[in-house]
């Protein structure tokens, strides 16, 4: 099979060297906005070749949308033409506002599908091969896709070693609003709130494992999060809120020095360990 990647930042370049290694692709074909990620793109070794979006529907049997969710929605406009047998697999964070845009004539080639798999680090040189590796993949609405095409992207989900979960859009987009996109919001917020209030020296000084690991994801990319948090929209405000309600407890129970409630507070969080 010949795939054809759109998208070769951190996402895409990473799938690219995986798939690579795969016997079931004998060619993977590379295209990205910015012609400087291309070139990279090929220095590196991700691709073996860049191909035009117009050059890969003809060519490739299967097309990845590793672009931030907005640019998806555009893109995948101009895929009305593909092959009946040409499946489209999109990575994007977010998936019922991209589904609800997907042409209606290519809904059957479609799978909306998200890695949870990444890191604060973007573009070409941001990729490395195990990235998919043991991530959890989840398929969304995949009843409305073909049997044939969630068949391809599961065997290749699978080749990957991938975990494969299956689940609404409305119920994707609910559980990552809490599970994976409020932390990006808390961490920007905090990071946002930090350089506002403290000197650099001060941060470089005290800035610690804790603080670290909690700024990490702070340096993602803006245009990325941005996207996904416009996207789930409705999702997010509930996560925040529901974050804000238990930190407001927090501060409620420390201002009035209720410390055997703290501890009693901290205990039911701490049960998260026998989770994670």
């Amino acid at each position: 099979m010949k795939v054809g990647i759109i998208g070769l930042g951190l996402m895409g370049g990473s799938l690219g060297l995986a798939l690579k290694e795969e016997k079931l692709i004998s060619l993977v074909s590379g295209c990205d906005l910015n012609p400087m990620h291309e070139t990279k793109a090929l220095e590196l070794g991700l691709v073996h070749e860049i191909l035009s979006i117009e050059e890969m529907k003809k060519q490739c049997d299967i097309i990845f949308l590793c672009i931030p969710v907005e640019a998806i929605l555009k893109v995948v406009n101009n895929l009305t033409d593909i092959k009946e047998n040409t499946t489209i697999i999109d990575f994007g964070s977010t998936k019922q506002k991209i589904i609800e845009n997907v042409p209606i004539n290519i809904r059957k080639n479609f799978i909306p599908a998200h890695p949870m798999a990444g890191t604060e680090y973007s573009g070409p040189e941001a990729a490395f091969k195990s990235l998919y590796k043991d991530a959890v993949v989840v398929v969304c609405d995949f009843e409305e896709s073909s049997e044939m095409h969630v068949k391809r992207s599961v065997e290749l989900f699978s080749h990957l070693g991938m975990k494969i979960v299956f689940m609404s859009a409305a119920e994707h987009d609910h559980h990552v609003g809490i599970i994976s996109h409020l932390p990006h919001a808390i961490s920007f917020s905090l990071a946002s709130g930090v350089l506002k209030q403290q000197d650099k020296r001060h941060i470089i000084a005290l800035g610690g494992p804790t603080f670290r690991g909690m700024i990490r994801v702070a340096k993602s990319s803006p245009v990325m999060w941005s996207d996904i948090f416009k996207q789930n929209k409705d999702n997010m405000v509930q996560a925040i809120q529901m974050f804000k309600s238990e930190l407001t407890r927090c501060e409620n129970i420390i201002k009035n020095e209720n410390w055997d409630e703290l501890q009693e507070w901290m205990k039911d969080a701490r049960k998260i360990r026998e989770i994670l």
